[in-house]
């Protein structure tokens, strides 16, 4: 297929639009190009979106037939040299996670965004939920890290579409936008700055010319190894099997227990900076309520109320959720005396806090269907208090 390359018709400015729409112009202001996806409430306004704005800049929309397909075509467009990215709910997320696996050990940066939605198998399609947390982290099999932010509103939908490919290209990996319903439907204003703001990560590049060196030895002591684009001389070998330096299967334990090490500690170790967290009145804070996403939004009125009522709760909202701010909940918990976990599941980041917390932790949760009200967090609030 031929296309034919336009000026960028990237927007700017003030605008007022759902989530959706925001993450679509997030993933065209990092420079998104190849979109593969399969329409699935509540992420189809996404899809809808790129479908129309990817051809006024030189870009590539395809629909596929499920899924599967979809994310297969995504690390194909990443190793041609695309920004390339999809975007799903529930469903289709549990389907794409073979082929997420297969972009974790071959390394292909691109996006996946989940507007997460009530579940298990086809639940309430139209309804929030955040009970992908898991998924995220564990939706494959084998020994692996990923990086999954958690928007609260359009404007982060924008600004951390931007941060995931950036992320991605820098770590070389599949990273996660795991929204919910409730932001990726609601409509707020959206800030997009002059493409001149808009940070860029590369990917890393070979040092040496081709014929030279190999390809996934990590450069200068670092844990990401180079990626040239296909088709610009490199002798590039990726395989869904256990691969040794060159790219070449390797049947070892001793190879496999190096390559999935690597893929690991390549997020463990820049774990630092990677997490983002937002504290609100912490710094005096005896209950700290944990939240992420739309429930953060109803965790900030519920602090807001029992701080009318005498109690001195604080919130931090999780911006990261993967990899978990482990070791800050650890330094928390020496100065607050509990914590309250607001999320639309039954417990998952709950089970996380209480790894690191030495502290009594409650939970405020809905298995979802509605948003999680400021009531009930201000309930377990006071119980906690």
């Amino acid at each position: 297929m031929k296309v034919t390359q336009k000026a960028p018709a990237v927007l700017t400015g003030r605008h007022f639009m759902n989530g959706d729409v925001a993450c679509a112009e997030g993933a065209l202001a990092a420079g998104c190009t190849f979109f593969a996806g399969y329409p699935i409430t509540p992420s189809t306004e996404i899809a809808e979106r790129m479908a129309q704005r990817l051809p006024e800049v030189g870009g590539i929309y395809i629909q596929m037939e499920d899924e599967l397909a979809s994310m297969n075509c995504v690390l194909g467009a990443a190793w041609a040299g695309r920004r390339a990215m999809t975007a799903t709910s529930g469903p289709g997320f549990t389907l794409m996670q073979e082929n997420i696996g297969l972009g974790i050990i071959t390394e292909t940066p691109c996006v996946v965004v989940n507007v997460q939605r009530g579940g298990p198998s086809t639940g309430l399609p139209t309804l929030p939920g955040q009970a992908d947390v898991m998924q995220a982290k564990w939706g494959s099999h084998g020994d692996y890290e990923v990086i999954a932010y958690a928007p609260a509103s359009p404007q982060e939908m924008f600004d951390l579409t931007v941060k995931a490919f950036n992320a991605a290209d820098t770590y070389r990996l599949p990273v996660f936008v795991l929204a919910d319903e409730v932001v990726g439907h609601m409509t707020e204003r959206v800030v997009i700055p002059d493409a001149s703001a808009i940070p860029r990560a590369e990917r890393p590049q070979p040092p040496f010319p081709p014929g030279e060196g190999l390809l996934y030895q990590p450069l200068d002591g670092a844990l990401v190894p180079p990626m040239p684009p296909v088709g610009e001389g490199y002798a590039i070998h990726a395989t869904g099997l256990t691969h040794d330096e060159r790219g070449y299967p390797a049947t070892s334990a001793e190879v496999h227990d190096r390559l999935v090490r690597r893929l690991r500690d390549k997020i463990l170790r820049n774990a630092d900076r990677i997490i983002e967290y937002e504290e609100y009145l912490m710094d005096d804070a005896d209950v700290c309520v944990v939240s992420f996403g739309s429930s953060a939004r109803s965790a900030r009125h519920a602090v807001n109320a029992a701080r009318k009522r005498g109690i001195r709760a604080g919130l931090l909202r999780l911006i990261t959720v993967w990899p978990f701010p482990g070791s800050h909940i650890a330094v928390l918990s020496e100065r607050v005396k509990a914590f309250v976990v607001a999320e639309l599941n039954l417990g998952q980041v709950e089970t996380q806090v209480q790894r690191f917390s030495t502290r009594p932790v409650l939970g405020a949760h809905h298995g979802g269907g509605e948003m999680l009200t400021p009531e009930a967090v201000l309930n377990a609030i006071e119980e906690a208090s």
